[in-house]
This record gives C-alpha cells, structure tokens and sequence, in this order.
C-alpha cells in the first residue's frame, strides 16, 4: 500500500484547483520510510484524500499523477499514454505520409509530470526527468508499445542528464526495447539524421517544427543566417523555401557536422549553404548587413529563477547584434526556451534591444510550442517555448 504525505491547513487550495506540483513548503509530514521516486497518497489537514503522485527531494515534493484515488500500475500508464496518442492522431501527426516525427509525451502537458517522449519513425526516445519515472520505465515502455498499436518498435532511454543531479540512482542510456534502427526520420516532407545517441534532448528539437515551415515561407529569395544551428533544422526548410545562400553557425563541431549531413541529405551537392564553427557573437561582427533573414535560437539563458535577471541581459545583448547586423528591411526570427523567461519579459528584453539598436521593428508573429507539447491549462509554467518574428526597417 502506499505510504501518506499530509499538507499543511490551506495548502490543498492550488491542488484544487488541479495543478499538479506540491511544494516541500507545503508539507506537513510524510510517513517514515519513504524514499524518492516512491508513489505517495496525499491528504489535507482535515484527513481527506486530494492527490496521488511520485514524491521526490527538492523544491517540488510531489508531482501528482492522479487526483483520483487510483492504482498506479500497468493499466494507469497505458490509458495515459493510450490518450495521448490519439490525441497525436486527432491533430493529425500521426498517419501522415510526410511526417514521422512528433513528440509523444509532454510531461505535465500529457498528465505525466517528468516525462518526455518524442517519436521518429519507428523509434521512440524515453527521457526521465524525476526518479519516479526512471524507476517504472520498463512499465512506460511496455504500455507504450502496446498504446501504440505496435507501431513503435524501439524505445531508447535517454536520462543520463535529465535526472535529479544527486538522484542516488543507477542510470545509462540505451534500448529497453527493440535495437537501433533507421536514424532518419521526416519532418514535414524533410529528412534529418536525428541523433538520439549522443545529441542534446532527445536527438532533434521538434518543437520547432512548425516555426521551421512558417521561416521557410519567408525565405525565397533571401540571404538566410541561421545561428545556434544545432541539427541545422531552420537551414534545411531555407534551402527548400527557395533561399539564396543559407549560412548556419554554431559554437560546437559536432553540430557543424551533424547540419552538414542534414543539408547533404536533402541537397546533395548544393553550393548555396555553408556551415562555421564559430562563436555567435564574433561571427555577427564579422558579418554586418550580409543577411536578410536571421534566426537566432539560443540554448537556454536561465535553467533557475536566480539566473532571470542575468538571461534578459543575455537575450537583450544578442538581438542587439542581431538587429545591428540584419539588413534594412530584413526579417528576424529570436526565440526563447527559457521556462522562467514569460512572454512579457522576452517581448520586454527585444524591446530593449530594438531600442538600443537604433532600428524601427513591427512584430509580424508571436510564435510559439506546436500543439505535440500541450500546455495543461492548470498548469501554465507550461508554457516554455516563444518566440517573435521581426521586420526591421
């Protein structure tokens, strides 16, 4: 049976309301012997049930899987995983002929808080991000295959470093089932080596996937600058939309190399598009008013609420060079995947940059996640991914 976490009198009101976190602040005693990952019943001061969830060490004691009291077995994760797929089949990303890759499981967006799944082809990439899901993902794995309808066929785990930094736990990657297959898979008609063994997240960045098709729609004809190119995703969709000369830069070699195999996948031997390891802010010194279109997709400036005020600072300064560099009547793409950084304080932080720039900016669109990464309505921290698309005069 489960062992009982008590809250403290009044803090079962935001557990009403159904978010799905209670704080360590908000506890007022837990049942000896309970260990990390472990599912946890949860009462109010008052002695009624509220919640059921997987308790963990840290600022966020439980994350609540249930506010019925259920069984959390083989049958609970496969109904979850069961919802979520066909959700993905409602919005129609799975059975399309062009696309094969689409995130499964978007943590609290799916009802499963500290978990990640995102699907190419026939292969699944399985992330933990607390030590509760980490100890049932064999339990995952197998109602995932089955909630698929057998159409996934391998699942890599992938948590090495998206687990709690002192989880005493025992962790590495590798298939929990099924063996690697094919490392392509299609986004929107497109091809892409998705590096799932050793790359950042879980291989590829697909919550850019629709801001990736909007970019190509602006490129025809452009002179496309693509920085922090990663998996060169938003070169790719350049080079389709009809560009002049694609440019992708990133500080890391093995992104250098992985965007080239990318381009070559997709246009062979075309001579439009090059790629520079080379810092960020050095690379746009060197290259004022070469671009027409430029994105800039920064890695995350702030990961805890202590770094907010250094992240502004960050992402003022970069789309201060970028706006400097851009030419006259170009078009800027800047994003943030900052979950503390809100819409207001990045608006806030290119405001600051458009005016310290010097250069007249209307906002053509406020973009943000696609709908594979929901945002649970109880839930707005959510929210992580925005982004603006910028005419610079």
């Amino acid at each position: 049976m489960y062992k009982t976490l008590y809250l403290k009198k009044g803090k079962e009101e935001s557990l009403k309301r159904f978010h799905p976190w209670i704080f360590s602040g908000a506890v007022a005693e837990i049942e000896d012997g309970v260990e990390e990952g472990e599912i946890v019943r949860v009462f109010t001061s008052q002695g009624d049930f509220i919640a059921v969830g997987m308790y963990q060490i840290g600022s966020i004691a439980v994350r609540v899987l249930s506010f019925r009291d259920v069984e959390i077995d083989g049958e609970f994760w496969f109904s979850r995983l069961r919802s979520a797929w066909q959700m993905r089949q409602a919005i129609g990303l799975i059975g399309r002929e062009n696309n094969n890759t689409f995130r499964l499981v978007h943590g609290e967006g799916d009802n499963l808080p500290g978990l990640v799944i995102d699907c190419y082809g026939d292969t699944a990439v399985m992330q933990a991000h607390s030590v509760g899901m980490h100890l049932v993902r064999h339990e995952i794995c197998e109602a995932l295959v089955r909630a698929s309808e057998g159409e996934i066929k391998n699942v890599y785990y992938k948590s090495e470093t998206t687990l709690p930094f002192k989880a005493d736990v025992e962790h590495e990657n590798g298939f929990i089932y099924g063996s690697m297959g094919s490392d392509v898979a299609m986004e929107n008609g497109l091809n892409f080596h998705i590096d799932w063994l050793k790359g950042q997240k879980t291989g590829f960045f697909v919550d850019q996937r629709e801001n990736r098709h909007l970019l190509e729609t602006y490129s025809k004809g452009r002179s496309v600058l693509n920085m922090f190119c990663y998996t060169g995703g938003f070169s790719v969709y350049a080079m389709r939309g009809g560009a002049k000369l694609v440019h992708s830069v990133d500080s890391s070699a093995k992104a250098i190399e992985l965007t080239n195999r990318n381009i070559a996948l997709n246009f062979p031997g075309d001579e439009r598009h090059a790629a520079f390891c080379e810092d960020a802010f050095k690379f746009l010194d060197a290259n004022d008013k070469t671009y027409d279109l430029i994105v800039l997709d920064p890695p995350a400036f702030a990961k805890h609420r202590a770094a907010l005020r250094n992240a502004l600072k960050g992402y003022t300064r970069l789309n201060v060079k970028g706006l400097q560099r851009i030419k006259p009547g170009g078009i800027l793409f800047t994003f943030s995947c900052s979950q503390i950084v809100t819409k207001e304080n990045f608006r806030n932080a290119v405001f600051t940059a458009a005016v310290q720039a010097n250069r007249k900016v209307r906002i053509l669109h406020q973009i943000h996640q696609p709908a594979d990464h929901p945002i649970n309505i109880y839930h707005p921290e959510g929210e992580y991914l925005k982004g603006l698309v910028l005419y610079v005069e």
